[in-house]
């Protein structure tokens, strides 16, 4: 197996008649979605998604995909095209069609009603193309067909693109269930076509590589929804993604048939199951959806609210509501659902919110205690199934972490894929497909881009770098006014610390050492303030490492009067 390398050069110049494929996301993490093709000058963009911020970057709202990449090359992008609705493949896509408006967006009717939702609060109309499965589109040079998946969102779509280089099938998100709720299942006749015709390079969900067997069905959810309905006698809370729309239609079905109203909580969950309703793809029961407003009107007993919230998100819903600070108040008694799996990164952020929604009295149902979610991606045997029915020539394991990647390329060894023809590869690192061969021939620059309120891209490492230390070691300002000519202080040095236990009172031993090496440093010949604030960070940092043992962040002041 290929393994990238952080000193892989910049690549050479495709060569003629070759495929460039660059990830500038969704490899070596769960989230963040991109993949440019080349061929022959032109470039397909499959996904545009974003990635969620971990505990250790605060203040981040989303990590975008880097775009330099492709930012002087716009004009060559044929279309953008989407899989399916998910944050972490739509999300960038608002902020790339800020670069340029007119870009196509491809994808099923679900996917477009969902971003061009998105693209209504950025302000921009987009340019659309609604495809389905078994359908064929020119886009340019890349001829691309769409074969339907299963995944945890109706509507979604593999899509393979052949050009003179060969055919590239990229799986997006999928699963093999083979009861799904919709009666949609994973086209694996078309999976055996392409396989027949030769599939070149097999791009392919890696998220439950390491998963043992087959993915559940999800209509044994359910019954399960069902039992727990029916064992409350208060109010339920269910959480799950905005975007999950079986989940919902369950939660729907389980509360009419126990004479339950159902109230949509947070805003993204409103507008995608009015989406999804408009568009045919959730049968609301007559009578059951009330709005949120009116549901205080009812017995406990007769509501189920709907809520966002399931990753422990701050800002959603169910956060607020274990904080206390949402207009659906948690009480004792009620039984709250978190009918979602668990990304990895967001593992604290979860527990903090069951123990805070346990903490108020109540009851929460969670995949660790009920099986009430089933995943959206591939196990190792529906992954072991499509390689031996595709007989891939070449394979790039995608969207997971690396230990996902790798456990997937494990997999494709196993069917019989010689191992020099599985590609492991990570964010940036470039994969040419030439002459029915694909192999890492350089790498392009990826970091992470984040949007911090209205600012994308001004955060950076060093910024997060001053957040953390702020939240974990504290602040201590230091003033002083100081006449260069005579070299005396004439005002200070004044203390101010925050998020420091220690009294004020401590900083006193330290204050003699500040006069003092300002006095020597102005008598040295030193008069530039910065140079003066420099050594006040010094004194000052030396002390509280030395006796507080802490490095908090340090802002000197020193003024010349």
């Amino acid at each position: 197996m290929s393994h990238p390398h952080p000193e892989l050069p910049l690549p050479p110049e495709l060569p003629k008649g070759g495929l460039r494929v660059v990830a500038l996301g969704g490899l070596g993490e769960v989230g963040r979605n991109m993949a440019v093709l080349e061929y022959d000058g032109r470039l397909l963009v499959i996904d545009c998604g974003v990635l969620f911020p971990e505990d250790n970057q605060p203040g981040v709202d989303l990590i975008l995909p880097d775009f330099e990449y492709i930012a002087d090359r716009l004009d060559d992008i044929e279309a953008i095209v989407l899989t399916h609705g998910h944050e972490d493949h739509i999300g960038a896509v608002p902020y790339l069609l800020r670069m340029r408006r007119d870009i196509p967006l491809v994808g099923s009717k679900l996917t477009l009603g969902f971003i061009e939702a998105k693209l209504k609060e950025h302000r921009i109309k987009p340019v659309t193309r609604e495809v389905k499965e078994g359908q064929r589109a020119q886009l340019g040079v890349f001829d691309c067909e769409f074969v339907a998946v299963n995944h945890s969102i109706p509507d979604a779509l593999a899509v393979a693109v052949t050009t003179g280089a060969g055919t590239v099938l990229h799986t997006g998100d999928f699963k093999m269930d083979q009861l799904p709720m919709d009666g949609r299942v994973t086209d694996l006749r078309a999976f055996a076509r392409l396989g027949e015709k030769g599939v070149d390079l097999f791009m392919v969900d890696s998220t439950n590589a390491e998963v043992p067997g087959f993915v559940t069905p999800e209509v044994e959810i359910g019954p399960v929804l069902d039992g727990v309905f029916a064992q409350a006698d208060k109010r339920i809370i269910v959480a799950s993604f905005s975007s999950h729309v079986h989940r919902v239609q369950q939660v729907l079905n389980a509360a009419h048939a126990h004479g339950r109203r159902v109230a949509f909580v947070g805003r993204s969950m409103v507008r995608n199951m009015g989406i999804a309703s408009d568009l045919g793809y959730l049968d609301v029961p007559p009578g059951v959806l009330i709005d949120v407003k009116k549901a205080d009107s009812l017995p406990d007993h007769k509501i189920v609210y709907m809520s966002t919230g399931s990753q422990g998100e701050p800002m959603a819903a169910l956060s607020r509501m274990a904080n206390g600070d949402h207009r659906v108040q948690v009480n004792s008694g009620d039984t709250v659902i978190l009918a979602s799996s668990l990304i990895p990164g967001n593992e604290n952020a979860v527990f903090r919110v069951i123990n805070g929604l346990t903490r108020l009295g109540a009851r929460v149902v969670h995949s660790a205690n009920a099986k009430v979610h089933v995943s959206g991606h591939a196990s190792a045997g529906e992954l072991m199934y499509c390689y031996n029915i595709l007989r891939p020539r070449n394979v790039m394991p995608v969207h997971g972490e690396v230990r996902h990647l790798v456990a997937n390329g494990s997999i494709a060894v196993k069917t019989g894929v010689p191992a020099d023809r599985v590609v492991l590869a990570e964010d940036g690192v470039v994969v040419d497909l030439v002459d029915g061969r694909a192999s890492v021939v350089g790498a392009v620059p990826c970091g992470y881009v984040f949007v911090d309120g209205s600012s994308v891209g001004e955060i950076g490492d060093a910024e997060l770098k001053d957040r953390r230390t702020l939240a974990e070691e504290g602040f201590v300002s230091v003033y002083a006014a100081i006449d260069t000519a005579t070299g005396k202080v004439l005002a200070g040095p004044q203390i101010l610390a925050r998020g420091m236990a220690e009294d004020l009172a401590v900083f006193d031993n330290v204050l003699p050492e500040i006069t003092s090496a300002l006095e020597t440093a102005v008598a040295g010949g030193a008069t530039d303030t910065h140079q003066l604030q420099q050594i006040v960070r010094r004194t000052v940092g030396r002390f509280v490492a030395t006796k507080l043992r802490r490095k908090p962040m340090i802002v000197p002041v020193v003024v010349e009067a």
